[in-house]
């Protein structure tokens, strides 16, 4: 009966112990970023999740830039936003594999206190059929481009910040930056980049109280999913199948209150949930409640993970066989 007692004191005291560390040990703390009436700046503006950030961000009182290449794709996106809220964005056409480019846009749009990098372009293919100038434009666009953008608006952002309050930089990721997927080779590379440019960024530029987030969202309806579908290896669909596509307004809502929020990983929806549990290595978390799931639900997640990857890897012997089978068939 002893033993027994015991035995429940113990399965109520260790979580509550184990809490009390991990409320101790979590960094960075956590910290709410407001919106309103402050200057945010946003890559990829014009279109998909950048679009509906812009929408969302000047709806809740922010002071809105957006930049992509396109003036055109740009003008049309300042009418849909002053449509919709009746507030003006700034715009800005440039390049971000450009520094000089994207500088001058930068100064001229002025100090910047959410700073949301996610312009991204994607081709999926087998990396033996893909040319290196389609890899290295990717790897340019997604992983560069976001260098360019942070070490042009850094200095600014840290300038006068104990007067205008915490920053942020927030960097546009993927499900594909979290897990490696066939036909997916430099585009996980460059999305991979940003999660290693994210953990080592937020340790520099915390003392200058700006908070790092690594938005992590699946497959969402945008012009450019249509464009990438129409080359998609099939066996890239096939194994993507299991993870549904997100509008891109849902994915604006859960990054922006994730931003808020200070969170350094954001996940989309309960895949990305499992992935980001399955993935937290030795990112920074702020959530010590978040802390806790990570590290009761390690193992269990793992075994999830291996399940996941074991289905894949059997579609792809199956795809495969299926191929040599056409293939040893006579004319």
């Amino acid at each position: 009966m002893a033993d027994s007692n015991l035995f429940c004191i113990s399965l109520i005291l260790l979580p509550l112990i184990l809490l009390f560390l991990l409320f101790l040990i979590t960094r960075p703390r956590p910290i709410q970023i407001p919106i309103k009436k402050r200057h945010i700046f946003i890559t990829g503006g014009s279109s998909g999740i950048g679009l509906a950030l812009a929408h969302r961000a000047a709806s809740e009182g922010a002071r809105v830039s957006i930049l992509s290449r396109s003036i055109d794709k740009l003008e049309e996106a300042k009418n849909a936003i002053r449509q919709s809220t009746g507030i003006d964005v700034a715009i800005f056409a440039a390049d971000v594999r450009d520094f000089e480019a994207v500088q001058r846009a930068v100064d001229e749009a002025g100090p910047i206190d959410v700073l949301v990098v996610n312009q991204g372009v994607f081709v999926a293919q087998e990396l033996e059929e893909q040319k290196l100038e389609e890899v290295r434009f990717i790897i340019d666009v997604n992983l560069m481009g976001s260098f360019n953008m942070i070490k042009a608006a850094l200095p600014g952002m840290k300038r006068s910040r104990k007067d205008r309050g915490p920053g942020s930089i927030a960097l546009m990721s993927s499900q594909a930056g979290q897990v490696g997927i066939y036909g997916y080779t430099a585009y996980s590379a460059s999305k991979f980049g940003l999660r290693g440019l994210a953990e080592a960024l937020q340790q520099e530029v915390i003392g200058d109280n700006i908070h790092v987030s690594l938005v992590f969202p699946p497959d969402t309806e945008t012009p450019g999913l249509t464009e990438e579908n129409k080359r998609k290896p099939q066996l890239t669909s096939i194994i993507a199948a299991s993870s549904g596509a997100m509008k891109a307004d849902e994915v604006a809502k859960k990054a922006l209150d994730g931003i808020k929020s200070g969170s350094f990983t954001i996940p989309c929806n309960s895949e990305g949930i499992l992935l980001a549990i399955a993935t937290a290595g030795l990112s920074p978390q702020r959530s010590y409640l978040m802390a806790f799931v990570e590290v009761v639900a390690a193992g269990i997640v793992r075994i999830a993970a291996l399940c996941f990857q074991w289905n894949w890897y059997g579609s792809i012997e199956k795809w495969h066989m299926q191929k040599n089978r056409k293939h040893q068939m006579p004319p």
